[in-house]
């Protein structure tokens, strides 16, 4: 599959918190874990899994950059 995303990281699914429509996703991508919302559809149709591999995709127009 071809993607025109950039920023594309392979990780391990470490969490997977089920909510009413929407799941929270963790992906252990080197040791920083990425967090994405997704809905439980997308979740069974991914057959997403606690221990098993998958790709954060990251495409965003804007990345805020902060300092204390």
């Amino acid at each position: 599959m071809k993607l025109s995303a950039r920023n594309t990281f392979k990780g391990k699914v470490t969490e997977i918190k089920e909510g009413v429509v929407n799941c929270e996703v963790l992906i252990d991508v080197g040791g920083t874990i990425v967090t994405s919302i997704i809905t439980k559809d997308a979740v069974n149709s991914l057959s997403l899994a606690e221990g098993g591999v998958a790709y954060a995709v990251i495409k965003a127009s804007n990345v805020m950059v902060m300092v204390d």
